[in-house]
């Protein structure tokens, strides 16, 4: 694998996080493994792919479950397991907006650390700009004292 590839992209996914190259935001053994956790699954479970093999094991499941299938009462046990599901997945998908939100907080710190380092430039470009000026200034009296025009 080289060094700037994202494992999911092995997996034939594209990289949709452009952030994950973000020097301002923690990524790879920087984390903590529930962040990466977290990141993981917020790729996958907010997938297209995710939603149709979800729906696809649902038909299945219900087809399955004919007029005999494996679950005596109708839909009992696939009513459970939705359940169990969901309870689960509104927790996972807390953490993963919180990790979202702190991705959110590193690329603004990193914006503004830019951004006044980018003040601070451009103050000392200022500066320097009227110095010049101020030495233009010197030079163009210099040179007319020197070379008067007629």
């Amino acid at each position: 694998m080289k060094a700037d590839q994202h494992p999911l992209t092995r997996l034939g996914r594209p990289r949709h996080n452009r952030w994950m190259r973000h020097p301002g935001v923690r990524t790879g053994g920087r984390l903590t493994l529930g962040e990466r956790a977290a990141d993981r699954t917020r790729l996958v479970m907010g997938s297209w792919p995710f939603v149709l093999t979800f729906l696809a094991l649902l038909v299945v499941w219900i087809i399955g479950n004919g007029r005999h299938g494996f679950d005596p009462y109708p839909y009992i046990l696939l009513n459970l397991v939705l359940s169990c599901l969901a309870g689960l997945q509104a927790s996972v998908l807390l953490i993963a907006a919180r990790r979202s939100d702190q991705v959110a907080s590193e690329l603004a710190t990193h914006d503004y650390q830019t951004d006044q380092g980018t003040a601070m430039a451009i103050a000392a470009l200022r500066a320097d700009v009227a110095d010049l000026s101020v030495q233009l200034a010197r030079v163009e009296a210099l040179v007319k004292t020197r070379h008067p025009t007629p």
